[in-house]
């Protein structure tokens, strides 16, 4: 059972937009950089190999090619850093962790692209509207909950 308190901090700090991204996508990850007082937007483009974590702690590693030499960065998805999240492509993957990824050379590196119809498209789209629907409804629940049990330890104190 968690502490109220605690999900009431982490929705504070938590991302408001949804992320649409999985294992296997290649994204693109645009971070803000502050140089001494400068600050400026960075692209970081790859393939997302791994994604751990729950709750504000959530993060996920992106691997690129730069020059011959796999890269990989981790990102914290509720960092606010990271500004945006943009997915180029989906790839077709059946695990959740691509560490394989790291020991491919050439045209095996690339991971084969998930196609998905209009139609299926939108009943995912419908879906995820439902989940959400159903997390805020659970959180309305939750916060009536919390409203109402100092109230009733209250008459239990105030009683000898």
């Amino acid at each position: 059972m968690r502490n109220p308190l605690l999900d009431v901090i982490e929705n504070k700090y938590k991302r408001q937009n949804e992320l649409d991204f999985e294992i296997g996508d290649t994204v693109v990850v645009t971070i803000r950089i502050i140089e001494g007082g400068k600050e400026r937007l960075q692209d970081y483009e790859g393939t997302v190999i791994a994604r751990k974590g729950r709750g504000l702690d959530e993060m996920f590693t992106v691997r690129r090619i730069v020059g011959d030499q796999g890269v990989e960065r981790t990102f914290p998805i509720h960092s606010p850093k990271v500004v945006s999240i943009a997915t180029k492509r989906r790839g077709k993957v059946r695990r959740c962790k691509l560490y394989f990824l790291r020991d491919r050379v050439g045209k095996a590196r690339k991971l084969k692209e998930r196609r998905i119809s209009a139609v299926q498209r939108r009943a995912a789209e419908e879906a995820r509207a439902e989940k959400r629907r159903r997390e805020a409804e659970a959180a309305e629940v939750a916060a009536a909950a919390a409203e109402t049990e100092p109230a009733e330890d209250a008459e239990v104190a105030a009683t000898p």
